[in-house]
């Protein structure tokens, strides 16, 4: 017979267990809770095949906190033998076993609001939310016109802004674009009223007050936010000594701070190393490491017995 048939024959043919293997359902419970302990080990589930003379009989776990588990006894018998030998016994998981989840590294799992006083937030050093700052070695030479066409605009425009009209515009007219006028009407100073000294003032203690040097979070803090890469820098007086936190894990995103106020988010508190992961496991096949399967007495997985030591257990 060719091995081309011998193969097509053995693929049509089912593989069935081992009747010697697949009876022996009482040897492999006894090896189950052996390694268990008695009550412990449930009924009995399936027999698997592994191979010739190789079968898994697969029973359920009633240990706690081990829902969906099933003890595996694998046997086999050798050729032409008739005696069933143990081969190892081990606790797997079921298709409906109750497992840990898949592990996540913290900066994952980090959600806003997370932060509290005294927590410090590592900030990646490839972090898209933070870019190099400014050194000046690209800054142009001082009065030195960077095109010939943004030269020649400023002209133009410096040439219409002194032609001067007898017609004056009507106040609620839209400015032409480029001009002074509506220049400053971008910048936002053609109001009609702006903040009074008083005003700033009084707008400065209560932004201090929520988010300054006497918080908790500040206290506590690495570095304050004038060093800080998240802050975004405000315009005018106010400027000077307050600006708006950009960083959405941090606990005053959105909200004007002090400059002296502080949080562990500081973009340079620490440069946050790859979130470590762990390696795959490695089965060692040349040792055997003897591990105690039993439970103690006193782990409360084994119910308490009256039975006496010096009692007879039965063997021959």
């Amino acid at each position: 017979m060719s091995a081309a048939t011998t193969r097509s024959r053995t693929q049509r043919t089912p593989r069935t267990p081992d009747r010697l293997c697949a009876e022996a359902v009482g040897f492999a419970r006894a090896a189950a809770e052996e390694a268990a302990a008695p009550g412990v080990v449930g009924e009995h589930v399936e027999v698997v095949v592994e191979g010739d003379r190789v079968v898994t009989h697969l029973f359920e776990c009633k240990e706690l906190g081990y829902r969906g588990w099933r003890w595996a006894v694998t046997v086999a018998r050798a050729s032409r033998a008739k005696v069933v030998t143990l081969d190892e016994t081990v606790l797997l998981p079921g298709p409906d076993a109750l497992l840990a989840p898949e592990w996540v590294p913290w900066s994952e799992r980090l959600r806003p609001g997370d932060m509290g006083p005294g927590d410090l937030l590592p900030t990646d050093a490839e972090d898209l939310r933070l870019e190099p700052g400014y050194s000046g070695e690209d800054a142009p030479p001082p009065n030195s016109v960077l095109s010939q066409e943004l030269a020649e605009r400023v002209e133009a425009e410096d040439a219409a802004l002194t032609d001067v009209t007898d017609t004056a515009p009507a106040a609620d007219a839209a400015p032409d674009r480029g001009s002074l006028t509506a220049l400053a009407e971008e910048l936002g100073m053609r109001r009609a009223r702006v903040l009074s000294r008083y005003g700033l003032h009084t707008s400065a203690d209560r932004w201090d007050e929520g988010y300054g040097a006497k918080t908790p979070m500040a206290q506590a803090a690495p570095a304050s936010c004038v060093s800080c890469g998240f802050l975004v820098p405000i315009g005018g007086s106010l400027g000077q000594a307050f600006g708006v936190c950009a960083n959405e894990f941090g606990p005053a995103d959105g909200h004007v701070v002090s400059l002296a106020y502080g949080c562990g988010g500081h973009s340079e508190a620490a440069v946050m190393p790859k979130p470590p992961r762990p390696a795959p496991p490695v089965l060692d096949e040349t040792k055997v490491d003897a591990l105690p399967l039993r439970p103690a007495p006193d782990s409360g997985s084994v119910q308490p017995t009256d039975t006496d030591p010096n009692e007879d257990l039965g063997h021959s």
